[in-house]
């Protein structure tokens, strides 16, 4: 396992958030939209060589990233590979991004750049809500299931992961234009973030300071969205802050059914918000404290 490089690559987030310059899930953004302009079928065919180019391009060039780094001396290769692979790490970037709802002067404009949901009718406690459950689905996609990819397999783990879960991001939608094209995409990134989920729920259960709550809700809850993985760590966060997440909301303009996660004991509000986000902190110490236990004892 590759502890001394997921604990590096975990401080330089947490200390420095996204480096300058364009991102590397922005350039697999563009190959995205390259493939599908030039190739786009509405097939599971063409869906699956969509996938089967990023991912092969990510491990291959992860792989030359790593054999370059493995000319460097060493005391230097380790900080490379490291900051390299703290781009692929989203703490920083997810905390600020939901916390700003808090600060917004119009916050359910804030919450359109965050959930693919329809905000215009949103009132104040649906925004809350919504801030909730992107803090608790993305806290599997982008902090946990990266970090734990990278623990396993190292730089390229890291890549093949950001290259599936941007996939999904972006083709793995049931309309009309990508109900086959993005099938394999959203096959791939279930198989990918079923371990992580459910990881992140009993670590939310773990940091909760009502763990058996918690861990009521993530298991009697936690397969009820459509989606096998997000309904854990939501579920989880919910039953640690007592309310209850998910629920109806309007997707396209149409009005899109869902059941409601945890137990409602009290209002979603801007205080819960809060409560939500100041789990970061008791998180990053586990998490930075497991890594270091790894770097110990490996």
């Amino acid at each position: 396992m590759f502890f001394a490089l997921a604990l590096l690559a975990y401080i330089l987030d947490k200390v420095f958030g996204e480096l300058p310059g364009k991102h590397p899930v922005m350039w697999m953004g563009d190959f995205i939209q390259a493939f599908e302009r030039h190739f786009y079928r509405n097939s599971i065919l063409s869906g699956g060589l969509l996938v089967l180019a990023l991912v092969g391009l990510s491990l291959s060039l992860s792989l030359l990233a790593v054999y370059v780094c493995g000319l460097l001396p060493a005391w230097l290769a380790l900080p490379v590979l490291a900051l390299m692979a703290s781009t692929g790490l989203a703490m920083n970037m997810l905390h600020a991004s939901v916390a700003a709802i808090l600060t917004a002067d119009h916050p359910r404009q804030a919450i359109r750049l965050l959930v693919s949901r329809d905000t215009d009718s949103m009132d104040e406690t649906a925004v809350y809500k919504a801030a909730l459950e992107t803090w608790a689905e993305n806290l599997s996609d982008g902090v946990i299931a990266p970090l734990l990819y990278l623990l396993l397999f190292g730089l390229p783990g890291l890549a093949v992961y950001k290259a599936i879960n941007t996939l999904d991001s972006m083709v793995a939608y049931k309309t009309e234009r990508y109900l086959y094209f993005g099938r394999v995409a959203a096959l791939a990134d279930d198989a990918a973030n079923y371990l992580p989920a459910r990881l992140t729920a009993l670590g939310l259960v773990l940091v909760s300071a009502q763990r058996r709550r918690a861990w009521q809700c993530a298991l009697r809850d936690g397969n009820k969205l459509d989606s096998p993985n997000a309904g854990w760590p939501i579920a989880a966060l919910a039953g640690a802050l007592g309310v209850g997440l998910a629920g109806e909301a309007f997707y396209h303009g149409q009005l899109k059914p869902k059941p409601i996660l945890g137990d409602a004991l009290g209002p979603v509000t801007e205080a819960t918000l809060r409560q939500g986000l100041q789990l970061r902190a008791t998180i990053d110490g586990w998490l930075i404290a497991l890594l270091v236990l790894g770097v110990l004892f490996s």
